[in-house]
Formats: structure tokens, C-alpha cells, sequence
């Protein structure tokens, strides 16, 4: 499973207006008082059972550390301008075997020592927002770009936000549009020489005849716009809905999936004992030759529609929940809950477990390994695009220092957040992510 880890935070700041009494003078306070610095780190690890590398089996281990700073720097009282930069590093056994050949013993359960085994993606968010005078309207600009080895990335967007009914209602517009160019790197059969081939009885064979045509186009384009709404009901409780378009364009593919078909002959590298028992972990030097590369639609038509609903107890404890349904023009459909509980523990410390319910329907593009046939013209069996539910574990907790007393230089710390989650799916996919963050504040 191949992840892209892009990072685009933006941040908007609370409102206040005074005015002075008797005098034709107005005072505005600050959108943003000083400047603000976060670090923040990720360390993720997963496995699985079912890689679309290896066209739907073989291992998905991987194993990803991230990081980013974002600096918001405020310009003058009314405008802020934020960089978010980030890079993320990831080895991947599933994706190093886009060439398992570079091993002796080339299977899909275990990494091989190619290049492919390893990429970083480097992003860059340029982000500025005005507030008006009453700071009840709100506009923002960014754009972005990030790149890795073989993808590349330029994006830009923007919105606007009305607050009424004395900031306690608020409804945000927002658009952005991302042109993305793929530098294929298509499995190594397609490539280079082929060592000895076998067929499926293990003997030699020059027989190998895959369905494999290079890529015409390498743009992938996405669009999105986003309407928002949030109410406060009440000093207790707050609710905000969300609704999204999004349109993606070009090549959806991705050229490093392989696909086996079911009404074509099985061919290997490797040697030819453990053929037999391919399809196993026991496989210990075979790997099967692919008949294509996956083949989607050029186009994907998404539509989410989402709320969250807070709410204070007390002091003590409050509660965060979230529903997301979503659905394509791919036959995905799928739904979303989430709920947080925070418990203050004291003035600066807050603890807050956290558990995440996600189920999806296949697309109807999907199969498994080896159940598609050669005369369909879409194929993919990539697990990401199969039917499957997921739980999502987690705890976390806030340090949160008003009066910053804790500084490095010229900041004071404002707040540590950590968080740690474990991640299940019903596909046999497993994960552990660990995440931090800081905050300073120029002082």
C-alpha cells in the first residue's frame, strides 16, 4: 500500500474588536499577537498481507517518519501570512519490490535492496489570510507544491469566511485545484531483460506474453470546493456540517500495480522449487511475472458530506464527535465516526482517548489477485479499493502553559500535543502512528 504523506495546515485566529470610549480613535487588537512556530513529528509503521505491488498479495510493510514546521507570522493587525514546510521519509517492502529481481531470492513477503525501497517527500504551504476590521469576514490565498521521487505536485486555493449573529454563527466557501505529474515507474518485467523465466510446472520458458503499454499521459489533476457551516447553540454545545465536491482528472493509475489475471498463464523468476508455493509466506524465492499494470477510469467524481458535535460536560470532561459519509462515482461508499473525550486533569495537563469506526464498500473496479480477466477494461487489486472495515485506537494528551514560563531563545513553549494511535483492518492491515507537536510563541 503506497501512502503520500502531504501536510497543509491553515490556521485562522480569534476575533476581538474595542473601540475606545468617547474618542474617534479605533483600536483593533491583533489577529495574531506574534509570531507563532509549530514543530511537528510523525512516526508511522504498518503491515499487511495484501500489496498492490504484488497485484494483491504480498507483504505491506512500511514504515514512514515525517516532520514539518509551520511559521505564522503576523504582517500587520490584519493579515497573517503562514509557511508550512515539511519532508517525510519512508523504506516500504511492498514497494521495493517493483524490482524484486536485485534479490536472489526474489519473493513478495520480503523486501528487496532496490531504490524503490525507499523515497522522501518534501511540501511547501504558502498561506495568507486578511480579517476585516470587525473581523467578521475573513479571506485567505495559498499555494503549494511537494515532490518525490516520482510525482510532483503544484497547488493553490482559496476562501472566505462570514461570521454573524455575534460570531456565534460562521459559514466558510473554499476552493483548490492541484496539478500533479506522475514520472511513471512501471515494474521491472517491463523494463529491463528478464532473468530465466519458469512457467507454472517449473519448467523453462520463453512463453511470456503481457497485455503492457505505456502511459500515453502523466497528469492528474484534482479539483475541490467546500461549504461549511458551524452554530453555537448554547455555552455547552457546538455543531458545524460540512459538504464537498471533488472532481480528479487524468491518470488515476498507479503504473507500479501489478494485476494477475485469471485466464492467463502464470510465469516466474526466481527458483523454480518454490513455485508451488507462491501464494504463501513459504515462498521464499519465487516472484510471478506480472500480466499487466492497473487500468482505472481517467476521471473520479467524489462527494463527502460531514458534521461534528461538541459538547462541555463540565470543567472536567467534554465530547468531540465526528460523522463523515462519502461516496463516488467508482461505487465507494463509506461512513465515518469518531469521538474524543477530554479529561482536564488539571490547569495545563488534558488526557483524551479516542476511537475511530470506518467501513467501505469495494469499488467496482476491484478484485483480488488473480479474479479479474484480460478482457476488462478497468482492473485494479489494490485492498484500498476493496470492501473493508477499520477501528482506530488512540490516546493522547495536551500540556498547555498560558503564560509560556517554559523558553527557548525569544519563544515561549505554549503547548506539547501527543498523540498515539493503533489502527485495525478487517483486510489484515495494521498500523501504529505516534505523532507530536509543539508550539512557541515569540515573545
Amino acid at each position: 500500500m503506497r501512502y503520500k504523506i502531504i501536510y497543509c495546515l491553515l490556521f485562522l485566529s480569534g476575533f476581538a474588536f474595542s473601540q475606545e470610549k468617547d474618542s474617534t480613535v479605533v483600536f483593533k487588537k491583533r489577529v495574531l499577537e506574534s509570531t507563532e512556530v509549530d514543530f511537528l513529528a510523525s512516526y508511522y509503521k504498518q503491515d499487511g498481507l495484501h500489496s498492490a505491488v504484488s497485484g494483491g498479495i504480498g507483504s505491506e510493510k512500511l514504515t514512514d517518519i515525517a516532520s514539518n514546521i509551520i511559521v505564522a507570522i503576523p504582517m500587520n493587525d490584519d493579515d497573517i501570512l503562514t509557511v508550512d514546510a515539511g519532508i517525510s521519509a519512508y523504506t516500504s517492502a511492498s514497494s521495493s519490490n517493483i524490482n524484486p529481481f536485485d534479490s536472489n531470492k526474489p519473493n513478495p513477503w520480503q523486501a528487496s535492496s532496490g531504490a524503490s525501497a525507499q523515497d522522501a517527500l518534501a511540501s511547501l504551504v504558502v498561506n495568507y489570510s486578511h480579517s476585516s476590521d470587525d473581523r467578521n469576514f475573513i479571506w485567505n490565498a495559498d499555494v503549494s507544491v511537494s515532490s518525490e521521487y516520482d510525482y510532483f505536485s503544484l497547488g493553490f486555493g482559496g476562501g472566505i469566511t462570514k461570521l454573524f449573529n455575534n460570531k456565534n454563527s460562521e459559514i466558510s466557501l473554499k476552493g483548490n485545484a492541484y496539478l500533479d505529474t506522475w514520472q511513471p515507474i512501471y515494474p521491472i518485467e517491463f523494463r529491463d531483460n528478464l532473468p530465466t523465466v519458469y512457467d507454472q510446472s517449473g519448467a523453462i520458458s520463453n512463453l511470456y506474453n503481457p497485455n503492457f503499454i505505456s502511459w500515453t499521459s502523466k497528469a492528474r489533476n484534482s479539483f475541490s470546493a467546500s461549504v461549511s457551516f458551524s452554530q453555537v447553540i448554547n455555552k455547552k454545545s457546538h455543531f458545524s456540517v460540512f459538504f464537498d465536491v471533488l472532481q480528479q482528472q487524468g491518470q488515476l493509475s498507479s503504473p507500479y500495480h501489478r494485476m494477475y489475471f485469471a485466464d492467463k498463464d502464470n510465469f516466474y523468476v526466481g527458483d523454480p522449487q518454490f513455485i508451488p508455493n507462491y501464494q504463501s509466506e513459504t515462498n521464499k524465492g519465487a516472484y510471478q511475472l506480472a500480466d499487466a499494470i492497473e487500468k482505472l477510469p481517467d476521471t473520479r467524481f467524489k462527494l463527502p458530506f460531514g458534521l461534528r458535535y461538541n459538547y462541555y460536560l463540565n470543567e472536567t470532561v467534554s465530547f468531540r464527535t465526528y460523522y463523515r459519509f462519502y461516496t463516488d462515482n467508482w461505487d465507494v461508499q463509506s461512513h465515518t465516526a469518531s469521538i474524543e473525550i477530554p479529561f482536564k486533569i488539571s490547569s495545563k495537563f488534558t488526557l483524551f482517548p479516542m476511537y475511530r469506526y470506518y467501513t467501505q464498500t469495494k469499488s467496482k473496479y476491484f478484485e483480488p489477485y488473480e479474479t479479474h480477466l484480460s478482457t476488462e477494461k478497468f482492473f485494479t487489486s489494490d485492498f484500498d479499493l476493496s470492501d473493508f472495515d477499520a477501528h482506530q485506537y488512540g490516546v493522547g494528551f495536551t500540556y498547555t502553559d498560558i503564560f509560556t514560563s517554559s523558553k527557548i531563545w525569544k519563544f515561549g513553549l505554549k503547548n506539547i500535543d501527543f498523540r498515539f494511535n493503533h489502527y485495525d483492518r478487517s483486510d489484515g492491515l495494521n498500523a501504529n502512528i505516534a505523532t507530536i507537536g509543539f508550539k512557541f510563541v515569540m515573545q
